[in-house]
């Protein structure tokens, strides 16, 4: 019998990653008040996030139609 059979053949990859870790010890140290940011600040590594994403998106949209 093969490993492939149970389904878990190949490496995954999951978790939180780097942005999420940081944007939970932001709002920790945010809501225990060590650090007086705004909101937006704190919030600012979703932003990131998504944007490196979007840029992503787009360049693989725009290498799609130039194919």
């Amino acid at each position: 019998m093969s490993n492939s059979s149970n389904g878990n053949s190949g490496k995954t990859s999951g978790g939180i990653g780097f942005f999420g870790v940081l944007q939970l010890i932001l709002i920790t140290l945010k809501l225990c008040k060590v650090i007086t940011w705004s909101w937006w600040l704190v919030l600012l590594p979703i932003w990131i996030g998504l944007g490196l994403t979007a840029i992503l998106i787009v360049i693989i949209v725009i290498a799609a139609l130039l194919k």
